[in-house]
């Protein structure tokens, strides 16, 4: 099967006064086109870190990684911001809307990044929008939405400029119980589009929605597990 992720003998340390930490320990990790991972462990674990690697946001001190083709650890600052732009969708914990810009001033930005005119974001966000239900609220602000409708306006963001990888991190952290299934049906939903999605959590019932769930315990990778929905 065709990976979108391949991560081999990744390690991350820290400096700290005279201390190094080391936050990785050559952890390698394959996710396929289409799959829906979940990257399970506590506070202080390296799952952050992971993250940042996955992302593009931070630098591997060794190993290497591809995402979908492009060698990342071999790439300068300017291709790793592209990297960014076209190839992931992020979704947080905190949503990262900007509070003066209405929804679809939200949802088309990263388009209007890569150089696309508004006209051409609004009609290539209609998708995005429409399948999120959020027709009727497109000019309204961030303050005007609810946790859940704003964490919508997050996943419709990261979905219009078609990535290949959808990174969530503990996308259900800020909401309610009622809100939290309800983002994470979504998923459910992205993935059987063929979306990939890899979820970071510190949370076992919300890992639990993935396809595959990877643990990471004091920075490496100790188990390797099909979810109870599968």
């Amino acid at each position: 099967m065709e990976k979108i992720i391949e991560i081999h003998q990744a390690e991350k340390f820290y400096k700290i006064g005279t201390e190094k930490l080391h936050v990785l320990k050559k952890v390698s990790l394959d996710v396929a086109k289409g799959e829906f991972l979940a990257i399970l462990g506590p506070s202080g674990s390296g799952k952050s870190t992971l993250m940042n690697i996955i992302g593009c946001m931070d630098r591997m001190d060794s190993g290497t990684y591809f995402l979908d083709g492009i060698a990342v650890h071999d790439a300068k600052e300017k291709e790793l911001t592209r990297i960014r732009n076209e190839k992931i969708g992020f979704i947080f914990q905190k949503y990262h809307l900007i509070p003066t810009y209405n929804v679809i001033q939200n949802i088309t930005m990263p388009l209007l990044m890569r150089g696309m005119s508004l006209k051409e974001a609004e009609e290539a966000s209609r998708d995005s929008i429409r399948m999120l239900g959020l027709e009727e609220r497109v000019r309204h602000k961030p303050r005007e939405l609810s946790g859940g409708q704003q964490q919508r306006v997050a996943i419709a963001r990261a979905l219009v400029g078609h990535p290949a990888l959808l990174l969530a991190d503990e996308p259900t952290g800020a909401l309610d119980q009622a809100s939290g299934i309800e983002v994470l049906k979504m998923f459910n939903e992205l993935h059987q589009m063929g979306n990939t999605i890899v979820m970071i959590t510190h949370d076992s019932s919300v890992a639990k929605h993935a396809q595959r769930v990877v643990r990471i315990v004091d920075g490496e990778l100790i188990d390797n597990e099909h979810s109870e929905k599968m």
